[in-house]
């Protein structure tokens, strides 16, 4: 079931008002089983949205919350020194289900031609298995825990219920954002009554965020998908927009999602963590990575960084440590070449970051507009690995963008001849009519150019106007007939675009 669906838009409604319901009604009859009346519900109600993917994984789910359950009640419950054991084991099962699903075949490709340039004449078979959604999600949550529960920096849950329901929890179930356990867990043994002023605010967050996804990024995605879908017949200018637009739709795939998540978690009373913060106005790599996607960033420096030593057995090892995180980064993306090449690019980002003398950044420090220029051009570089369907067409869009000041020079002196909007649907190959262009992009004309360019604009001026102060505060200051206007638009926008809104968010498939 996507958020973005007419199915949801039914669900999450009635899961509010049976919700607060119960929480109502059995707090005046059994006050004492409020709470947990109310967990059974939330914990019903989240395998049932997961269970409307494929009831099948729902196994695979209870599995991984038994396991982690079980053993973080055996580990509080032994010797230290016997400890290890049942975290080695919590470990192993987990990480040996999600390596069976979604890494097997690509170890399996990977494995094979290399066996047989030995001559071994036998290769591992491959799988025909569909990848359960959101597995790398709920798994690195519940490894999390595990981890926490063996250092000893979290008690073990013994309640099977508050626990497979911090695992579970519909909202941020599927893609995020990955909890902590000392955030969320707590939050299921409180009472949450109903509260105006939350409610309103996470349909407000909800709202925003299904306009990032509805309006914005899937109508990136129909040029995005038709360039990267066969990127040999494009020209290097629309290979340039594509990944440009490609930038901005899998922030506002993602962001939305996000704001989704928090947002109706918001409304039943619980607070998610923030995922991104503006990254787009970045000024280098490391803070890029503190802005995007901090529920997996922060995991990955906390589980896998810091443990290798971060920086603490200096320089070589530090640079070695970020190569390490940042390719487990692009390998838990997917199970491809060209997510673990996106991965180590941003590796080798830092490490060259960390190798620029400082008087050096003593002088871009001084023009920070520069600073964030070269930081979303480094970013963008990089999304060419990570969209790109397989590492050769990645490497053919990076050589073809070596064409575009000759390809930019022939589209200048023919302007006179085509006209300026002839010229630009040439370049994108936006239209079908312009005289021309062999491959246009299907149902993206000159019209789709302009208002995805529009929406960007939108998103940018949004994301710098509540950059200081956030964006409900700000909304809040308005007076209320711009505000009621403000909710209008959108809501009237996000429906006039429903009609795109098939689209599967892009982590759903990580």
């Amino acid at each position: 079931m996507n958020f973005n669906s007419w199915q949801f838009l039914v669900f999450f409604p009635l899961v509010a008002v049976g919700y607060f319901g119960i929480i109502m009604g059995i707090r005046r009859v059994l006050p004492a089983l409020s709470n947990t009346l109310s967990q059974v519900f939330l914990l019903g109600v989240s395998l049932f949205f997961y269970a409307c993917w494929n009831p099948v994984y729902l196994a695979l789910i209870l599995f991984s919350v038994a396991v982690t359950w079980l053993s973080g009640i055996l580990m509080a419950g032994t010797a230290p020194e016997n400890r290890k054991i049942f975290f080695i084991a919590s470990l192993a099962l987990n990480l040996g289900v999600l390596f069976f699903f979604k890494y097997y075949n690509f170890f399996a490709g990977t494995v094979n031609p290399l066996l047989g340039t030995i001559g071994t004449g036998a290769g591992l078979p491959g799988l025909n298995v569909l990848l359960p959604v959101g597995i790398s999600f709920y798994t690195f949550q519940a490894l999390g825990y595990s981890i926490d529960v063996y250092r000893g920096t979290v008690a073990a849950e013994r309640n099977f219920v508050s626990y497979a329901l911090f695992v579970t929890f519909f909202p941020q179930l599927v893609a995020g954002p990955i909890e902590r356990t000392g955030n969320l867990l707590p939050q299921f043994k409180a009472d949450h009554v109903f509260d105006y002023d939350r409610v309103t605010s996470g349909l407000k967050l909800a709202a925003w965020g299904m306009f990032k996804k509805v309006v914005i990024a899937d109508r990136l995605a129909v040029y995005v998908n038709g360039v990267y879908g066969d990127p040999a017949v494009y020209p290097a200018a629309a290979l340039v927009l594509a990944t440009f637009f490609f930038t901005f739709q899998i922030y506002c795939d993602f962001s939305g999602y996000s704001d989704l998540a928090i947002g109706t978690a918001r409304v039943l009373g619980f607070n998610l963590m923030t995922n991104f913060r503006k990254p787009y106005f970045s000024k280098s790599i490391s803070e890029f990575w503190r802005r995007w996607h901090i529920s997996l960033s922060t995991w990955l420096k906390d589980y896998i960084y810091i443990p290798l030593g971060g920086n603490r057995k200096g320089a070589f090892r530090q640079k070695l440590n970020l190569l390490i995180t940042f390719l487990l980064s692009g390998l838990w993306h997917g199970a491809a070449w060209h997510f673990v090449i996106w991965g180590l690019l941003h590796g080798v980002y830092q490490v060259i970051e960390r190798s620029i003398p400082e008087r050096i950044n003593a002088v871009f420090k001084k023009v920070p507009v520069v600073q964030v220029c070269v930081t979303f051009l480094l970013v963008c570089f990089a999304w060419i690995f990570f969209r790109a369907n397989t590492m050769g067409d990645a490497f053919l869009i990076v050589r073809k963008l070596g064409d575009l000041p000759a390809e930019c020079a022939g589209y200048l002196v023919r302007i006179p001849e085509r006209g300026i909007v002839n010229t630009v649907r040439v370049a994108f190959q936006l239209g079908t009519l312009a005289q021309g262009i062999a491959n246009p992009v299907t149902g993206f004309g000159m019209t789709a150019f302009g208002l995805s360019i529009i929406t960007v604009i939108i998103l940018l001026v949004g994301d710098n106007w509540t950059k200081a102060v956030p964006g409900t505060k700000r909304i809040m200051r308005s007076p209320l007939v711009l505000r009621w206007a403000g909710y209008c638009g959108i809501m009237l926008t996000i429906l006039l675009s429903w009609n795109t809104a098939s689209n599967q968010f892009i982590y759903f498939t990580f």
